[in-house]
């Protein structure tokens, strides 16, 4: 067992050496910075606007610069792919923040459980607990905003539709959604008119709504929108025949989830009907559920009864699976 004293070396020497990484790391990147024109204005369009009223509120002060300064330092954590994530999301945070969120998340899970139990071994549990919860939570809300996008497809193209009749183009057509539509439909459209305003082509920054959404209606829209700006033609009618296509498509997913519904709810409840039994048996009778986890050859029942319930869950799931 380590002295306490030890193990505060140990510690503030791990730290020490953290910084140092980081500071070396940081200045590399900055150093290594790039000066493409293409690169700076993607940048700050996909600057969430939240952050930036805020800092206009501001100005300069401290707390901006030292946001400013932590987010250039740790520019290393960022990723394309987090990025994209976190503005799907809707997040008000850079890649870097929500990856600190992470790590300040772990260690306050870990003193958590090392206070309440007086175990490493809790800590780890509650240390990886903490460190899902944040990626659980983005999941979610992108999963929620894309659905709700998905719902306002419909009614923005109808918008679009009668705006375009009314003899404006395509970008004036936007104004319109942005004005009339609640979010997330006009907060994504405006970020399609401001990366447009910022230089971008109309073509890339549709791209970058449908990388943010991920949605097949949503795609076939832009696909048309690009042919017509390459080949020309009535912008109405294609709008107008898009959206035929696409609530005609709603209807036929909405009847195959109708049909469906018996044998999606039927895996659920084969794949949770074990479990139930399982946790009723064991709460009525332990000792006779532990037996099958004792060390011997009947370790391999629950094993091989658990991968058996995953299997005829994935199963059940392709089977279900019809593509639209």
């Amino acid at each position: 067992m380590l002295e306490p004293e030890i193990i505060n070396l140990l510690f503030i020497a791990f730290a020490v050496g953290l910084a140092g990484i980081i500071t070396i790391l940081g200045m590399a990147n900055v150093l290594a910075g790039s000066d493409d024109i293409s690169e700076r204005i993607e940048t700050y369009a996909l600057v969430p606007e939240e952050v930036e009223r805020r800092s206009s509120g501001w100005g300069r002060s401290s707390l901006v610069r030292l946001r400013l300064r932590i987010n250039a330092l740790l520019s290393f954590f960022a990723s394309e792919e987090m990025g994209v994530r976190l503005l799907s999301a809707n997040w008000p945070i850079t890649e870097t923040e929500f990856i600190l969120i992470r790590i300040g998340s772990v260690i306050v899970g870990f003193t958590i459980g090392w206070l309440l139990v007086r175990s490493p071994i809790s800590g780890i549990g509650f240390a990886i607990i903490a460190f899902l919860i944040p990626e659980f939570l983005l999941r979610r809300s992108i999963y929620n905003r894309r659905r709700k996008f998905e719902s306002q497809l419909v009614d923005v193209l109808v918008l679009m539709k009668g705006a375009v009749r009314a003899g404006v183009g395509f970008l004036q057509s936007l104004d319109v959604v942005i004005q009339d539509m609640k979010a997330p439909a006009s907060e994504e459209f405006r970020r399609v008119k401001r990366e447009v305003g910022l230089g971008l082509p109309l073509s890339q920054a549709l791209g970058n709504l449908h990388a943010r959404m991920e949605n097949d209606d949503l795609y076939l829209l832009i696909t048309a929108l690009n042919i017509n700006t390459q080949v020309g033609g009535n912008l109405s009618t294609m709008l107008e025949a898009v959206t035929h296509t696409i609530r005609e498509r709603i209807q036929l997913f909405a009847e195959v989830r109708a049909l469906t519904s018996m044998q999606r709810y039927s895996g659920y409840l084969l794949t949770l009907l074990p479990f139930a039994t399982a946790a009723l048996v064991f709460i009525m009778n332990p000792d006779y559920m532990g037996k099958l986890f004792e060390p011997g050859p009947f370790i391999c029942i629950p094993i091989g009864a658990l991968i058996l319930i995953l299997l005829g869950n994935i199963v059940i799931r392709l089977i279900t699976r019809i593509d639209i």
